[in-house]
């Protein structure tokens, strides 16, 4: 049974349609004067009628990425690779050979190009971006990667490298530059943009995209943005419901439970159901000061920002939080609505959180009446309900222990645990990075053999749940 102890506190969208709406016309010239014999002024006639405006040459949407062609023969690096992850418009994670980057994974930053925010802080044409790139890498039979000179280079992070991305479909014969059409067709600031490898391609393309006003130069407002205000919730409608929100900006009140790696968890707890309901909140680089304190573990706060999907994690998470210290009262503002909270860390059976099914009922629109509401009631996995929440389980013996050793990962030293219940249940526990008191890290050995307890985080990986520890503390060795 499910034991509750008493509380104590999009698949890829179709290929992007760009607006361009753009026809070539040729310059319109004035037609000729006649001419007046050598040494002789005339003057010219007093027109009665109204002068025509002045003709305007009519932009022409050039395809700069069919003319650039790539040279393998030159004396810049390169690499085929495949996608591993997706993260925006100008980012993504790529496999390579280990001769490339000895983890197989080189982080890609793309060169000459900076596209909107869809992650950490959403902005206009973010989503736009971040479709294009997936859609162009998603259709190639062969990509590219090239170094702008002769080495590979990192960007001011020191964590990814600085590419040109170019792709083949099967139906283009020739590679194409991704880069150069991301800036061809608006989706893309002015990065160096001029001072490189293909800056005499580059740069006429990001002049061409706004002189013919496309997409992020369009002067209109993105159509995948919204623009509105945050939508007042729960965080139990949320989560039941939470692709319907994707993209937006919503508002309710939680617990901060955890903290790691720039993103807190919350959680509330709603008596109906008697469930916590819970979801990742990630803060990023976008928060300081009275911000950060804000989210301190035990707070109970408000929270507002967006709802978007996280495609590394392959989850949702409220993303672009933001607390404008001037402004206190401002409504897209972090609140702290009372502190002394602790998470609730739910006692739950593993046979339960594995395999428990849970039935709610909601408000839905009447069917019959548009002005009506009905109860429905669905049936939801547990674990899929209370993901992001804490709880704890007890008297798991752990039969193997996985360790990251990828020395470039901010997680090389975590470790997976997995373990089964007295029960025969299997069930996987993930822990953070961990030290001891003098600061040394805490490794397989100290675990393998042992029977434990856990206080965790839900968390969705790889298709499954798993509970995640973000502290030795919360692991009790129990023999």
């Amino acid at each position: 049974m499910f034991i509750l102890k008493r509380k104590t506190g999009i698949l890829l969208a179709a290929v992007l349609a760009f607006s361009v709406g753009l026809t070539a016309c040729g310059k319109q010239t004035e037609p000729a004067t006649e001419p007046t014999p050598s040494g002789q002024q005339t003057e010219a006639p007093v027109s009665t009628s109204t002068p025509s405006p002045a003709p305007t040459e009519v932009p022409k949407f050039i395809d700069y990425a069919a003319d650039l062609k790539l040279d393998m023969s030159s004396d810049s690096l390169k690499t085929e690779a495949t996608v591993r992850t997706y993260v925006d418009g100008d980012t993504v994670h790529f496999d390579v050979p280990s001769s490339v980057e000895s983890t197989g994974l080189l982080k890609a930053r793309f060169l000459a190009v900076n596209t909107p925010e869809s992650t950490g802080k959403i902005e206009p044409y973010g989503k736009a971006a971040s479709r294009f790139t997936r859609n162009a890498l998603s259709q190639a039979t062969s990509i590219i990667l090239e170094s702008d000179d002769s080495k590979w280079n990192l960007d001011s992070t020191g964590g990814r490298y600085l590419v040109w991305v170019w792709y083949k479909t099967a139906d283009d014969p020739d590679y194409r530059n991704l880069n150069v059409e991301l800036l061809q067709n608006g989706l893309a600031l002015a990065s160096n943009t001029a001072n490189n490898r293909y800056g005499d391609t580059a740069f006429p393309a990001l002049n061409n995209s706004k002189a013919c006003k496309l997409n992020m130069y369009s002067g209109k407002e993105d159509p995948d943005f919204y623009y509105g205000g945050p939508e007042e919730l729960t965080l139990k409608q949320l989560r039941l419901n939470i692709a319907d929100y994707a993209g937006k900006k919503v508002s309710f009140e939680a617990v901060v439970t955890s903290n790691s790696n720039s993103t807190v968890y919350v959680e509330d707890y709603d008596p109906e159901t008697d469930l916590y309901y819970g979801i990742s909140v990630y803060y990023g680089y976008n928060l300081s000061g009275p911000g950060l304190d804000i989210l301190q573990v035990g707070n109970r706060v408000k929270v507002v920002g967006s709802c978007q999907f996280y495609e590394a994690g392959g989850t949702y998470q409220i993303a672009d939080v933001q607390y404008k210290a001037m402004k206190p009262q401002d409504p897209m503002n972090l609140q702290l609505i009372e502190s002394g909270h602790e998470g609730a860390y739910v006692e739950t059976e593993p046979d339960e959180f594995v395999n428990g099914k849970v039935d709610i009922a909601q408000l839905v629109p009447d069917p019959t009446d548009p002005e009506a509401e009905i109860f429905e009631s669905k049936t939801y996995a547990l674990a899929e309900v209370i993901q992001g929440t804490t709880v704890s389980m007890s008297d798991l013996d752990i039969e193997r222990i996985s360790t990251t050793t990828n020395p470039a990962s901010s997680s090389n030293g975590a470790m997976t645990f997995h373990c089964v219940a007295a029960d025969g249940t299997h069930v996987d526990v993930r822990t953070a990075v961990l030290y001891d008191d003098n600061r040394n890290l805490i490794t397989a050995e100290a675990y393998e053999g042992h029977t434990i307890s856990v206080k965790g985080i839900v968390e969705y990986y790889d298709g499954g749940y798993q509970i995640k520890v973000l502290s030795k503390e919360h692991i009790t060795i129990i023999h």
